[in-house]
């Protein structure tokens, strides 16, 4: 019989180092069937909007995501199905034409700002973490990221932040933080925590093989 894999879910606000956590885990398992599945792939499809009403979208509210694909693909793959991921283009603010084919793995890491905040994803979760980073960090983080990868100017970045990003992050981020089994200050900088993380999901590994 094939074992279930694990799920960690990993959270914080946005530019707060969830890849940077993710990606510690991931390297760590270099002979593990491991892959991470971002919540962001998973935002709603916005063709129907045109490209200035795409902008005006809050992207930082559970509402803006398909959370009900996300659950429904997980469960697939827990189930040792294969999955189509949907790609998002954030340049046009919308899901491009072009999906990932995802293979069941032993561990998945599903990685987002709002991964715990839906009972159902968390319920699917074998370990969850919250990476708790500054605000001033996450902004000035968010502000290098956004105008490399995404091609963003400063003032919209500045005017996102302060409008929307700071206050869902209060609204319903932060407060999923009591759901989390480990919370992780400054992030992937925090080395004995990524080292308990890891050390967990070894013991989990040992055990289901």
């Amino acid at each position: 019989m094939t074992k279930k894999p694990i799920i960690i879910g990993v959270t914080g606000g946005s530019g707060g180092g969830k890849t940077s956590v993710s990606r510690a885990i991931l390297d760590s398992f270099p002979d593990a069937r491991i892959s991470m599945i971002e919540h962001d792939s998973y935002y709603k499809n916005q063709d129907n909007l045109t490209f200035e009403e795409r902008v005006l979208t809050n992207y930082d509210h559970p509402l803006a995501f398909d959370t009900d694909l996300m659950i429904y693909h997980l469960s697939e793959l827990l189930a040792g199905r294969s999955v189509d991921i949907p790609i998002y283009d954030y340049t046009q603010h919308t899901r491009s034409h072009k999906t990932y084919h995802q293979e069941p793995q032993d561990v998945f890491i599903v990685e987002g700002i709002l991964v715990l905040e839906d009972k159902r994803l968390r319920d699917l979760m074998d370990i969850k973490l919250f990476v708790d980073t500054d605000d001033d960090i996450r902004i000035i983080r968010r502000i290098k990221r956004d105008m490399e990868e995404r091609g963003r100017s400063l003032d919209s970045i500045i005017e996102q932040y302060t409008s929307v990003v700071k206050p869902m992050y209060h609204q319903f981020i932060e407060p999923t933080k009591r759901y989390a089994d480990i919370v992780i200050p400054e992030g992937v900088s925090n080395v004995v925590a990524i080292d308990l993380i890891n050390t967990k999901v070894e013991s989990i590994l040992r055990e289901r093989s």
